[in-house]
């Protein structure tokens, strides 16, 4: 390494320390171990001063590396700041865009917006993932996530409500011709019920608001994937609370029969969520007015009695 950029060490400084140890930080960088300590040597004789102490085994920072490493990581912030910045001035929206969405989402019609988006805005490669947890954008790197919640989201994010997303109760056609279907929510506690939520009783809310006390129901399936429950439903075995997104599913269009269609187990909103940036990136700012875009134009989300 004939000559050093003190930029490129303090970024490299600032790894080690995160990463723990110049190794894990070589690893990360895709840089030798012996050139990682040379940058962080480079800083220590430019500043006079000794950042780490370390071992063979283990480093920790100085008083002054404390102190070094907030100002370093506050100055890398800004520029990382300023580069978005410049970045979002470009006519032309591109580069790579992680979304996160729960995984009943992964139906056909909005595989159909990432298609048109896709088409709209060729540059970007969109990166998706299909999950039922409550993903960390800035720990896990995503630029996007589509949060449904009755409840608050978490501090740090701007989220940005699209529209409420009801759960109407669902069976399928053959499953009412072998059964029947329930005239009311008392009936439920004789048919075969399923959830996602592992509950015995379902807190309905209907005509006179949420029900004061939630409807007993005979769970007979449970499954940690929305998806699941809608392919089980549609092949006739049991009834379950389902999104009304599914009901106009091609997938699921012909299968599925709301029953009780005055009640629904939950109408949480669906968000758009993201970090909060004074400046955000054009990749990400096309893809919230492309999806409130298309979200407007879904069916509404409460069945129809």
């Amino acid at each position: 390494m004939r000559s050093v950029d003190t930029l490129t060490s303090i970024k490299v400084f600032r790894q080690v320390v995160d990463s723990g140890t110049f190794v894990a930080a070589a690893e990360r960088l895709d840089l030798s171990t012996p050139t990682v300590s040379k940058h962080v040597m480079h800083l220590e004789k430019h500043l006079g001063v000794r950042l780490l102490n370390r071992n063979s085994r283990t480093l920790s920072l100085t008083e002054a590396g404390q102190v070094y490493y907030a100002r370093c990581t506050t100055i890398l912030e800004d520029l990382e700041e300023a580069e978005l910045e410049l970045g979002s001035l470009g006519k032309t929206a591109r580069g790579i865009l992680r979304v996160t969405a729960p995984t009943w989402s992964a139906g056909r019609r909005l595989v159909e917006f990432f298609a048109q988006y896709r088409e709209r805005y060729p540059e970007i490669t969109l990166d998706v993932a299909f999950e039922d947890r409550v993903v960390d954008l800035v720990e896990e790197g995503y630029d996007i996530g589509l949060r449904v919640t009755n409840g608050a989201l978490p501090a740090g994010l701007i989220a940005r409500p699209v529209r409420q997303i009801a759960f109407p109760i669902v069976a399928s056609p053959d499953y009412i011709q072998r059964h029947g279907a329930p005239s009311r929510p008392e009936d439920l506690i004789n048919h075969d019920c399923a959830g996602i939520w592992g509950l015995d009783s379902w807190p309905l809310i209907g005509p006179e608001g949420k029900r004061d006390v939630p409807v007993r129901v005979s769970m007979r399936f449970r499954a940690n994937a929305m998806i699941a429950l809608g392919h089980a439903v549609a092949l006739g075995a049991c009834i379950s609370p389902l999104p009304s997104i599914f009901l106009n599913d091609p997938i699921f269009k012909a299968s599925l029969r709301v029953v009780l269609p005055q009640y629904v187990i939950s109408e949480p909103t669906l968000y758009i969520v993201y970090v909060s940036r004074k400046h955000l990136p054009l990749k990400i700012r096309s893809f919230i007015d492309a999806f409130v875009e298309f979200a407007a134009k879904l069916p509404e989300s409460r069945p129809s009695k």
